[in-house]
């Protein structure tokens, strides 16, 4: 199709006026264009233009179409979706512009004739007149044969495009008459992906905004998006596989082999030949209003499905997260913690920035002066002064958090470690007193436990309200719930209760009534016991929040879990042992109410037998015993075969009493510190 600058209809000169009301951004891609447009007659060459389907490739052709057409030159449309990929059709499609030398020719969806590439470059281009502009709009960027001809490297220019700036988006809203109270609700969805905003200002405008300030993305949104983002995938495995890569952060061989169960390697690269998906050293990400898209529909469509998918990723990631040291860790802690972002109810409290605006870092010494000016700074001398109190007690508690930009230490945190605190560290730091005072109030430590305190988190921008900080604080106490043997409990010290006790209640976080103060200044803490709720339930009672909905907890799940101290459960198992062959005797016992019956993955089950499910821990505490042979056939004589009295066992095993009664006193505290190390580490 063809039209010249010189005949302009008044239809043409409406539809010019509109695109140009609702045209915005794009300034530098355009000036490229008009530059390339102003050199004529010189020799122009080829612009190739490249993005995601919906970032406005052929919204800017039109725009840039009229401009040529008004500065007098023969603009020559061609369609790749309605052209043949064959050479003959192209070329009867382009015909104009290989007679006219004021032409522009502009081909938009080039994806769709891309096998006609080498053709284009070799054979078609090099016929065109000098003075003709070439503009190739299309998804992927161009093949590296047109790098590796030296005659196309000056002849060539590629413009990648990406999202408009959030000033253009709510630019693009104001003229589309969105309402500003609906804007935040819809730049969340649809950030700055011109389509995406255009299909959401045609909804939003007839949203009640006087009934709800949030606006949600109809199923038809979602549906329009996905087809003209995507369209037909080769087979419903590789649909299944970038619904993965739209719910991980990013996506490695390695996450989707776990995920699909298969070898992922000819998907993999079929992923990451996609336009809209980009590839780092971490792997690949699609691109954000795809990921919401693909995420949103799978969880409609298919509810069982999306719970599936979601919780194999999340094995894997928790696996990947258990088993990762040193630098490794908090990446692998934050990929964990991204399954969040598709809660609707969790991104007030989390920012998910992928772009590394910071880093965190060990703390050194060199280091002291900025941590104690920032801590002034956001709390006052007061806590400053604490600061430097704890960096000389526990300076490997502190990590701090580095501008990517400059390296300056913009942020900190101080995790405190505390088994047995010192009258004077407890005198110095009210906080720290008022935390071991509730601990032992409440749940007095046992032998090889511990506390862990999270004393300061400190980013004067964010004010602890989210920021990438934040988000990397949050990722490090996690580090700190996976990785910390012996935990029994932590505590967390905030300013904001108000903003926080939501998102804290949400996962099992309880306020402690007393509140502190620091120069003047209420500290409010909350804590979780891991001893009542262990780790991999309140990870399974998370999954079901972000699966089914946030709701706060009116019951604390695992809140009849008993807290033994050593001597009562050294009484327990031994009461146990005796009791093997009576279920009424062992349903009593107390151990079926302690983490370590807990942690089985049948002893939370509704439908499971407590009595079983503490069978099942003696007979593996037992099996452990099988290299001391004496005190695995002293056990299971007595108690698993049962003898009427200890005489009889004695007499069965050909032992001397006095003789079997030294082994069964050793062979019980064997049993109980192997169990007793299991309860307080898992």
């Amino acid at each position: 199709m063809a039209g010249c600058g010189q005949a302009t209809t008044s239809l043409d000169r409406r539809l010019r006026q509109t695109r140009e009301h609702h045209f915005v951004g794009r300034a530098a891609e355009l000036a490229l264009l008009r530059e390339a447009l102003e050199r004529a007659p010189e020799p122009l060459g080829v612009l190739y233009l490249h993005g995601p389907g919906g970032i406005g490739k052929s919204t800017l052709l039109r725009y840039f179409g009229d401009d040529a057409a008004a500065a007098g030159r023969r603009v020559v449309h061609v369609d790749g979706r309605a052209v043949s990929p064959s050479p003959a059709r192209f070329e009867l499609a382009a015909a104009d512009a290989l007679s006219d030398e004021t032409a522009v020719l502009l081909v938009d969806s080039f994806e769709h004739c891309q096998g006609l590439e080498d053709w284009l470059r070799d054979r078609f281009l090099p016929r065109l007149p000098e003075s003709v502009l070439v503009v190739l709009a299309g998804r992927g960027g161009p093949g590296p044969q047109w790098r590796a001809d030296p005659a196309w490297r000056d002849l060539l220019k590629v413009i990648p495009m990406d999202n408009l700036s959030r000033e253009h988006a709510v630019a693009l809203l104001n003229r589309r008459g969105v309402p500003p109270d609906l804007h935040p609700s819809v730049l969340s969805f649809a950030g700055g992906h011109p389509l995406a905003l255009r299909l959401a200002a045609e909804v939003a405008v007839t949203h009640d905004a006087a009934a709800t300030a949030v606006w949600r993305p109809s199923l038809n949104v979602v549906e329009t998006l996905l087809t003209q983002l995507i369209g037909e995938t080769p087979s419903p495995l590789h649909r299944q596989a970038l619904e993965i890569c739209a719910h991980a952060q990013t996506t490695t061989e390695g996450l989707l082999r776990a995920a699909l169960d298969r070898d992922p390697g000819p998907i993999f690269a079929w992923l990451r030949e996609l336009p809209f998906i980009e590839s780092d050293a971490r792997g690949l990400r699609p691109h954000d209003v795809v990921r919401d898209a693909l995420n949103d529909d799978l969880r409609w469509r298919d509810p069982q499905g999306y719970e599936t998918m979601h919780r194999r990723l999340h094995a894997y990631l928790l696996e990947q997260a258990l088993a990762a040291t040193g630098p490794a860790v908090l990446p692998a802690v934050g990929a964990m913690m991204y399954l969040q972002r598709h809660a609707q109810e969790i991104r007030r409290y989390f920012t998910f920035a992928d772009e590394g605006e910071a880093y965190e870092d060990p703390y050194q010494p060199a280091d002291r002066p900025t941590v104690l000016d920032l801590a002034s700074e956001a709390e006052g001398p007061e806590s400053a002064a604490l600061v430097g109190f704890w960096l000389d007690r526990q300076p490997e508690g502190c990590h701090v958090y580095r501008s990517s930009a400059t390296d300056e230490v913009v942020g900190f945190m101080i995790w405190l470690d505390l088994d047995d605190p010192q009258p004077a560290e407890l005198e110095a730091d009210p906080v720290v007193d008022t935390a071991w005072r509730h601990c032992r109030a409440s749940a007095p430590l046992r032998g090889g436990e511990h506390i862990g305190l999270a004393r300061f988190m400190v980013h004067p921008p964010s004010c602890q309200r989210p920021s990438p900080v934040t988000d990397m604080i949050q990722m490090r106490m996690l580090a700190h719930y996976l990785h910390d043997k012996g935990l029994a409990l932590h505590y967390l010290v905030l300013h904001d209760a108000e903003f926080w006790g939501p998102h804290l209640a949400y996962f099992d976080d309880h306020p402690v009534e007393t509140v502190p103060q620091v120069g003047g200044r209420p500290y409010h803490l909350f804590f979780h016991d891991w001893r009542v709720t262990p780790l991999m339930h309140w990870l399974d009672h998370n999954q079901q929040q972000l699966l089914y909905g946030l709701q706060p907890r009116t019951a604390r799940p695992g809140a009849d879990l008993l807290v033994l101290s050593r001597p009562e459960f050294d009484a327990a198992v031994r009461s146990a042992m005796r009791a093997w062959r009576r279920p009424d005797a062992l349903a009593a016992n107390p151990l079926v109410r302690t983490r370590l019956v807990a942690d089985r993955p049948d002893g939370d089950r509704p439908d499971g037998d407590p009595v079983d499910a503490l069978r099942g821990v003696l007979g593996a505490a037992l099996d452990g015993l099988r290299d001391d042979v004496r005190s695995h056939r002293v056990l299971v004589t007595t108690f698993v075969h049962g003898t009427p009295t200890q005489e009889a066992a004695a007499d069965r095993l050909g032992l001397p009493f006095s003789t079997y009664r030294r082994h069964l006193t050793r062979a019980l505290d064997r049993i109980s510190d192997a169990l007793w190390h299991r309860e307080l580490h898992g």
